[in-house]
Order: structure tokens, then sequence, then C-alpha cells
């Protein structure tokens, strides 16, 4: 499972699809709206993919993604970042043994993935594994975009899984070091400065939360507080806190048992007082009322 925060106070929608074939799983997609997202893999699978398109604001860890990278994710690591709206991107998600097993075929000596030099790099047009690497993928975004009779037709199969397994590895291994991307001093320390102001704001969510606390629970000071948020977000601590609030009661209540829970206490368990004001500002982001979520909610 994947947490969310929106970022964009406005009705969001997401296209995504996904083909389960040959005990790996295909996933595409692209969204309107701008989110933060975090989420760490089950054990023994791994993520490889690549950025088709998104804005330059987007990041992860703090560090810039651009279009045309590619990334591999490595199982029970936690994965931080933020994606603008128009991102598009396709992934793969395989078992951790079939990587380990391409890369024990192509680099015999290699006994371990090499997380740091996979993890994110940029597919240079120059080079004729990035291009091929990219080629696939685009060919993986079209299938999946495609109608379901014409996808099973076009995306890869069986040994083409292991081919793009293999392009992806020795297209991350043979990138030049201006290929992977870096994160300046100053942009790692404003993305801490986000990362322990939304820890304060998650520990104390059912209380009130003013900036200056935030402040001065993580040390730093209003202006750069403000500064980093809007760096790496684009909105201020408080915006950020009223949609950490909303996205956070949106999750609470698709978990919810409707036996046990109400929309009022899942509202007040995260600060957000108001019914009335609450309900429709979750009916204009969510499109639907937060009772509705409720009962749509497993028992």
């Amino acid at each position: 499972m994947m947490d969310v925060v929106l970022l964009d106070a406005r009705s969001a929608w997401a296209t995504v699809d996904s083909k389960v074939l040959n005990g790996a799983i295909f996933c595409g997609g692209e969204t309107n709206f701008s989110f933060r997202g975090r989420f760490v893999l089950p054990v023994n699978w791994c993520l490889i993919g690549h950025i088709h398109y998104t804005p330059e604001a987007s990041w992860c860890h703090g560090t810039s993604l651009r279009s045309g990278m590619a990334f591999t994710v490595l199982p029970e690591t936690v994965s931080d970042f933020m994606l603008c709206a128009g991102s598009q991107i396709s992934m793969l998600l395989v078992p951790l043994e079939r990587l380990q097993r391409k890369l024990a075929e192509l680099v015999p000596h290699q006994a371990e993935i090499p997380a740091q030099l996979l993890s994110l790099f940029n597919l240079s047009s120059e080079r004729p594994l990035a291009q091929e690497l990219r080629a696939q993928f685009e060919r993986i975004r079209q299938c999946l975009s495609c109608d379901h009779s014409h996808a099973r037709a076009q995306i890869p199969q069986g040994d083409d899984i292991e081919v793009l397994l293999g392009s992806h590895l020795l297209a991350g291994l043979s990138v030049r070091a201006e290929d992977r991307p870096q994160c300046s001093h100053g942009r790692r320390t404003r993305y801490l400065i986000v990362q322990r102001a939304e820890q304060f704001m998650c520990a104390n969510m059912r209380h009130d939360i003013y900036s200056n606390e935030v402040c001065t629970a993580i040390g730093v000071s209003e202006r750069a507080l403000r500064y980093a948020f809007d760096d790496l977000l684009g909105i201020s601590p408080i915006q950020y806190l009223t949609m950490l609030r909303l996205c956070t009661a949106c999750k609470n209540l698709s978990l919810s048992d409707i036996s046990r829970h109400s929309v009022k206490s899942v509202a007040l368990s995260c600060g957000l007082w108001d019914l009335s004001r609450f309900a429709g500002h979750y009916r204009d982001l969510f499109g639907e009322l937060p009772r509705d979520t409720l009962m749509r909610a497993p028992s």
C-alpha cells in the first residue's frame, strides 16, 4: 500500500492500468494532480521503471526527477517522492530473485545488486543501451493504454521480460557519472526539514498545530520551514497539514469498519473539528461524501 498526500485542492483523477504476465506485473499511469507518495515494497519483490514525462519540480528523496529517467526500487526500503501533475510512468514489478539471476548472467562477479548505481539514472539519447531501454518502456506504455485484446498481443511476455530486465541492468551499470542525479546539500537539508515537520504533524494530528510549534519541535526558523515546503511541495506548511488531514481521513475511512467507526470519530482523530466543512472539502477533493467512502470499507 502507498501513502499519498494530494497537493492540489481540486478533484483528482488518474489513469492507471496493469497486466499480470509470467509472474510479473506491468503497470503504467498518469495523474492530473500533484502528490507526495511513500511506499515500501514487499519482501522478495523489486520494481524497475521509466519516467516518460514529469515536470521539473518532481523529486525522490529530495533529488530532482526528470523526464527520461529510469529507476530501481529494492524491497524493505522506504521510497519517498513527489510527482507533479501530468507525470507519466511505466513500471515492472518482478520477484527480486529474477533480477538477481539476470545480474549474475550479465556480470558473474557481481554478488549483489548495486543499489546506488541503479536507483536513479538518466537514459541519455546518445547511448544505444539507453535508447533501447527507453524504446522498450515506451512499447509497454503504449500497450497498457491499448484495449485489452490489443494489449495481450503486444505486451512483452516470457523471454521478453528477461530482455527488459537485462536491458535495464546493462543501461544502469553503463551510465556515466554525469547521468546519475545528485542532491545538493541545500536541497537535502530542506528535504529533511519537510520530513521532520511531517513526522511532527502525523504524531500530533488530532490536536491543533501551529507553525511556531512545528518550528520549535524540529529546531528551524519559520522562514526556513516555509522555504522548505515551498521548494519541495509548492505549498505552505499549513496548506500541507490540511491536505495531510484530509488524505489521512480518506485512508482511515476506506479501511474502517462501519460497525465500529463513524465519520465523526475518524474526522476528529485527524483534527478535523468542523464536520460540515470537512464534508464539503472532502467531496470537492475525492468526489464523494465521507460516509460514502465509509460505506464501501470492508467489514
